[in-house]
């Protein structure tokens, strides 16, 4: 199914189906699996990416989620070579925003993680990637897409808890990094700082 006939198959007014947000461009990864029973998706994740590091406007992340990258492309390829990996949402830096996975299913975007007391972050938690390089600042555009996001996803899952690659994988991952502007967002979604990481309320 193409993304344009996903998203025609949404019921007429619905924002949701079956864990598909109808204002994103629908690119099915084949990179996801079933949420352990039970589960409690109260958790959003905050990725950074680009492909490679530092490059803008390619295809390449989505090549990568669908695994459909060339390995033999560009030589950063070829120290990821094999990796499988998704995420639930990806925000370019124009603000276009594609779903690669139901949010009802586990994507693989957190990898080895803790946060919360819980480990295992993929299990109960919606992973989105913004368009971008750990360190660097994020555009308008992401910001704005990705309140409108979150705001949504708030509404349909009881997720209590906002964080960064960098906050549930420590020492590990540094995504989204210092250019996010975690008070923006907190301001536009009116959250309690407490839905924060520590290391980030003002």
């Amino acid at each position: 199914m193409s993304s344009s006939e996903a998203q025609d198959a949404l019921p007429e007014g619905a924002l949701w189906q079956d864990g598909w947000y109808r204002f994103a461009a629908h690119v099915p990864s084949p990179n996801f699996g079933p949420r352990p029973t039970p589960h409690h998706i109260d958790l959003l994740v905050l990725h950074s990416i680009s492909l490679p590091p530092g490059r803008y406007g390619g295809n390449e992340v989505q090549q990568l989620f669908t695994n459909q990258l060339d390995w033999q492309a560009h030589p950063y390829f070829q120290g990821i070579q094999g990796l499988t990996v998704s995420s639930h949402f990806y925000i370019r830096r124009g603000g276009e925003l594609l779903q690669f996975v139901s949010c009802d299913a586990r994507a693989w975007h957190a990898g080895a993680s803790s946060y919360r007391g819980r480990s295992n972050c993929n299990d109960d938690s919606i992973g989105i990637e913004l368009e971008g390089l750990e360190g660097d600042l994020f555009e308008p555009a992401q910001y704005a897409t990705l309140s409108a996001l979150c705001a949504s996803v708030l509404q349909r899952y009881p997720i209590a808890h906002l964080a960064g690659h960098e906050h549930i994988a420590p020492g590990r991952k540094r995504d989204p990094g210092a250019g996010f502007d975690w008070q923006r967002l907190q301001r536009s979604l009116a959250l309690d700082a407490r839905q924060l990481p520590a290391a980030v309320r003002s």
